[in-house]
Protein backbone atom coordinates (compact mmCIF):
# COMPACT_ATOMS: atom_id res chain seq x y z
CA UNK A 1 0.00 0.00 0.00
CA UNK A 2 1.13 3.21 -0.93
CA UNK A 3 2.37 5.79 1.42
CA UNK A 4 -0.46 9.13 1.52
CA UNK A 5 1.39 12.40 0.05
CA UNK A 6 0.47 15.43 2.17
CA UNK A 7 -0.38 17.38 -0.48
CA UNK A 8 -0.72 20.62 2.10
CA UNK A 9 2.53 20.21 3.22
CA UNK A 10 4.55 20.11 -0.31
CA UNK A 11 2.35 22.90 -1.01
CA UNK A 12 3.99 25.05 1.69
CA UNK A 13 7.43 23.32 1.25
CA UNK A 14 7.13 24.80 -2.39
CA UNK A 15 6.55 28.27 -1.10
CA UNK A 16 9.76 28.11 1.34
CA UNK A 17 12.73 30.42 1.09
CA UNK A 18 14.61 27.47 1.48
CA UNK A 19 15.78 26.12 -1.85
CA UNK A 20 16.48 22.78 -0.83
CA UNK A 21 13.11 22.36 0.56
CA UNK A 22 11.15 23.42 -2.70
CA UNK A 23 13.71 20.85 -4.72
CA UNK A 24 12.87 17.85 -2.24
CA UNK A 25 9.09 18.91 -2.62
CA UNK A 26 9.17 18.72 -6.26
CA UNK A 27 10.89 15.71 -5.94
CA UNK A 28 8.20 13.62 -3.66
CA UNK A 29 5.75 15.09 -6.55
CA UNK A 30 6.83 12.79 -9.07
CA UNK A 31 4.79 10.13 -7.06
CA UNK A 32 1.14 12.30 -7.31
CA UNK A 33 -0.97 12.05 -10.04
CA UNK A 34 -1.04 14.70 -12.46
CA UNK A 35 -4.48 16.64 -11.75
CA UNK A 36 -3.17 17.03 -8.41
CA UNK A 37 1.14 17.72 -9.14
CA UNK A 38 0.53 19.98 -11.88
CA UNK A 39 -0.92 23.31 -9.92
CA UNK A 40 1.57 22.79 -7.33
CA UNK A 41 4.40 22.13 -10.16
CA UNK A 42 3.10 25.30 -11.23
CA UNK A 43 4.27 27.30 -8.56
CA UNK A 44 7.85 27.21 -9.08
CA UNK A 45 7.63 27.09 -12.64
CA UNK A 46 9.18 30.49 -12.42
CA UNK A 47 11.29 29.93 -9.45
CA UNK A 48 14.86 31.71 -9.24
CA UNK A 49 16.45 28.96 -8.43
CA UNK A 50 17.75 27.59 -12.05
CA UNK A 51 17.79 23.91 -10.80
CA UNK A 52 14.49 24.18 -9.55
CA UNK A 53 13.11 25.47 -12.64
CA UNK A 54 14.51 23.35 -15.07
CA UNK A 55 12.97 20.02 -12.53
CA UNK A 56 9.34 21.78 -13.13
CA UNK A 57 9.68 22.39 -16.57
CA UNK A 58 10.74 18.36 -17.09
CA UNK A 59 8.38 17.51 -14.45
CA UNK A 60 5.29 19.26 -16.56
CA UNK A 61 6.39 16.56 -19.67
CA UNK A 62 5.55 13.60 -17.72
CA UNK A 63 2.16 14.58 -15.70
CA UNK A 64 0.03 15.77 -18.63
CA UNK A 65 -3.05 17.93 -17.99
CA UNK A 66 -4.90 20.52 -20.56
CA UNK A 67 -2.66 23.50 -18.59
CA UNK A 68 0.85 21.90 -19.74
CA UNK A 69 0.72 22.08 -23.63
CA UNK A 70 0.23 26.00 -23.46
CA UNK A 71 2.77 26.53 -20.52
CA UNK A 72 5.28 24.70 -21.73
CA UNK A 73 4.64 26.29 -25.85
CA UNK A 74 4.95 29.76 -23.96
CA UNK A 75 8.33 28.88 -21.82
CA UNK A 76 9.75 27.54 -25.23
CA UNK A 77 8.72 31.35 -27.48
CA UNK A 78 9.40 33.17 -24.89
CA UNK A 79 12.38 32.39 -22.03
CA UNK A 80 15.73 33.60 -21.87
CA UNK A 81 17.48 31.26 -20.78
CA UNK A 82 18.55 28.80 -23.48
CA UNK A 83 18.69 25.55 -21.23
CA UNK A 84 15.24 26.20 -20.10
CA UNK A 85 13.82 26.33 -23.24
CA UNK A 86 15.83 22.92 -24.41
CA UNK A 87 14.17 21.80 -21.27
CA UNK A 88 10.59 22.95 -22.47
CA UNK A 89 11.53 21.34 -25.86
CA UNK A 90 12.30 18.37 -24.48
CA UNK A 91 9.15 17.74 -21.84
CA UNK A 92 6.83 18.64 -25.07
CA UNK A 93 8.09 15.62 -26.98
CA UNK A 94 6.91 13.44 -23.50
CA UNK A 95 3.50 14.76 -23.52
CA UNK A 96 3.28 13.17 -27.03
CA UNK A 97 0.96 15.81 -28.05
CA UNK A 98 0.69 16.68 -31.80
CA UNK A 99 -0.46 20.23 -31.28
CA UNK A 100 2.82 20.97 -30.13
CA UNK A 101 4.37 20.03 -33.69
CA UNK A 102 4.32 23.86 -34.47
CA UNK A 103 6.47 25.20 -31.87
CA UNK A 104 8.54 22.25 -31.84
CA UNK A 105 9.46 22.74 -36.04
CA UNK A 106 9.54 26.84 -34.96
CA UNK A 107 12.33 26.26 -32.44
CA UNK A 108 13.78 23.80 -34.51
CA UNK A 109 14.49 26.10 -37.45
CA UNK A 110 14.90 29.68 -35.77
CA UNK A 111 16.45 29.01 -32.46
CA UNK A 112 19.86 30.19 -32.30
CA UNK A 113 20.99 27.65 -29.76
CA UNK A 114 21.79 23.96 -30.76
CA UNK A 115 20.81 22.42 -27.24
CA UNK A 116 17.28 23.60 -28.39
CA UNK A 117 17.04 22.74 -31.37
CA UNK A 118 18.84 19.48 -30.50
CA UNK A 119 15.76 18.73 -28.35
CA UNK A 120 13.31 19.86 -30.60
CA UNK A 121 14.70 17.42 -33.19
CA UNK A 122 14.29 14.41 -30.36
CA UNK A 123 10.92 15.71 -29.52
CA UNK A 124 9.68 15.77 -33.11
CA UNK A 125 10.55 12.02 -33.41
CA UNK A 126 9.07 11.66 -29.70
CA UNK A 127 6.01 13.03 -31.42
CA UNK A 128 5.76 10.68 -34.71
CA UNK A 129 4.33 13.44 -36.69
CA UNK A 130 5.12 12.41 -40.15
CA UNK A 131 5.35 16.22 -40.90
CA UNK A 132 8.72 16.36 -39.57
CA UNK A 133 10.08 14.34 -42.05
CA UNK A 134 11.64 17.31 -44.25
CA UNK A 135 12.81 19.37 -41.38
CA UNK A 136 14.33 15.95 -40.18
CA UNK A 137 16.01 15.41 -43.06
CA UNK A 138 17.30 19.18 -43.40
CA UNK A 139 19.27 18.27 -40.26
CA UNK A 140 21.07 15.29 -41.78
CA UNK A 141 23.58 18.31 -43.83
CA UNK A 142 23.73 20.60 -40.34
CA UNK A 143 27.65 19.32 -39.66
CA UNK A 144 26.89 18.95 -35.85
CA UNK A 145 27.21 15.55 -35.00
CA UNK A 146 25.00 15.79 -31.63
CA UNK A 147 22.09 17.31 -34.13
CA UNK A 148 22.37 14.46 -36.72
CA UNK A 149 22.12 12.08 -34.54
CA UNK A 150 18.77 13.51 -33.22
CA UNK A 151 17.71 13.77 -36.38
CA UNK A 152 18.95 10.28 -37.18
CA UNK A 153 17.19 8.92 -33.84
CA UNK A 154 14.03 10.56 -34.90
CA UNK A 155 13.73 10.01 -38.57
CA UNK A 156 13.82 6.18 -37.25
CA UNK A 157 10.88 7.21 -35.02
CA UNK A 158 8.44 8.48 -37.32
CA UNK A 159 9.57 5.25 -39.85
CA UNK A 160 9.51 6.89 -43.13
CA UNK A 161 11.76 4.42 -45.40
CA UNK A 162 12.06 7.56 -47.56
CA UNK A 163 14.80 8.30 -45.07
CA UNK A 164 16.83 5.22 -45.75
CA UNK A 165 19.50 6.25 -48.10
CA UNK A 166 20.06 9.40 -46.72
CA UNK A 167 20.91 7.93 -43.57
CA UNK A 168 23.08 5.14 -44.46
CA UNK A 169 25.77 7.48 -45.06
CA UNK A 170 26.23 8.02 -41.37
CA UNK A 171 27.79 4.20 -41.37
CA UNK A 172 30.85 5.02 -42.35
CA UNK A 173 30.83 7.81 -39.42
CA UNK A 174 33.61 8.55 -37.34
CA UNK A 175 31.85 9.21 -34.32
CA UNK A 176 30.46 5.71 -32.94
CA UNK A 177 27.50 7.43 -31.29
CA UNK A 178 26.40 8.74 -34.24
CA UNK A 179 26.82 4.72 -36.18
CA UNK A 180 24.89 3.87 -33.01
CA UNK A 181 22.03 5.84 -33.63
CA UNK A 182 21.55 4.82 -37.25
CA UNK A 183 21.61 1.62 -36.33
CA UNK A 184 18.41 1.68 -33.48
CA UNK A 185 16.57 3.81 -36.37
CA UNK A 186 16.99 1.48 -38.93
CA UNK A 187 15.66 -1.21 -36.70
CA UNK A 188 12.43 1.10 -37.50
CA UNK A 189 12.52 1.12 -41.17
CA UNK A 190 12.68 -2.33 -42.51
CA UNK A 191 13.90 -2.78 -45.89
CA UNK A 192 15.83 -4.87 -48.05
CA UNK A 193 19.09 -2.25 -48.44
CA UNK A 194 18.20 -1.74 -44.72
CA UNK A 195 19.05 -5.46 -44.02
CA UNK A 196 22.42 -5.29 -45.82
CA UNK A 197 23.45 -2.32 -43.95
CA UNK A 198 22.80 -3.69 -40.29
CA UNK A 199 24.66 -7.37 -41.43
CA UNK A 200 27.44 -5.08 -42.10
CA UNK A 201 27.03 -3.20 -38.87
CA UNK A 202 26.70 -6.49 -37.09
CA UNK A 203 30.41 -6.60 -37.34
CA UNK A 204 31.13 -2.72 -36.28
CA UNK A 205 34.81 -2.30 -33.85
CA UNK A 206 32.54 -0.84 -31.44
CA UNK A 207 30.56 -3.62 -28.95
CA UNK A 208 27.43 -1.37 -28.43
CA UNK A 209 27.12 -0.41 -32.41
CA UNK A 210 27.11 -3.86 -33.44
CA UNK A 211 24.82 -4.92 -30.64
CA UNK A 212 22.38 -2.61 -31.42
CA UNK A 213 22.97 -3.87 -34.90
CA UNK A 214 21.93 -7.51 -33.98
CA UNK A 215 19.12 -6.35 -31.90
CA UNK A 216 17.87 -3.66 -35.02
CA UNK A 217 18.75 -6.78 -37.69
CA UNK A 218 16.00 -9.00 -35.49
CA UNK A 219 13.64 -6.41 -36.04
CA UNK A 220 13.82 -6.30 -39.51
CA UNK A 221 14.32 -9.48 -40.18
CA UNK A 222 10.97 -10.16 -38.35
CA UNK A 223 9.28 -7.27 -40.57
CA UNK A 224 10.41 -8.10 -43.75
CA UNK A 225 9.47 -12.03 -42.97
CA UNK A 226 6.21 -13.39 -44.65
CA UNK A 227 3.42 -14.44 -42.14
Amino acid sequence: MSAVVDLDGLSNSLESPNSRDRLLALVALRDVAPEQAVPLIMKVINDDNLQIRSMAVFALGLKPTEACLPTLVKILETEQDYGIRADAAGALGYLRDRRAFAPLLRAFYEDVEWLVRFSAAVSLGNLGDPRAFDALMSALDSGEPVLEQAAIAALGEIGDVRCVDAILRFAQSEDWLTRQRLADALGNLPTPKTLSALKYMTKDPHSQVALAADYALAKVQSALSPE
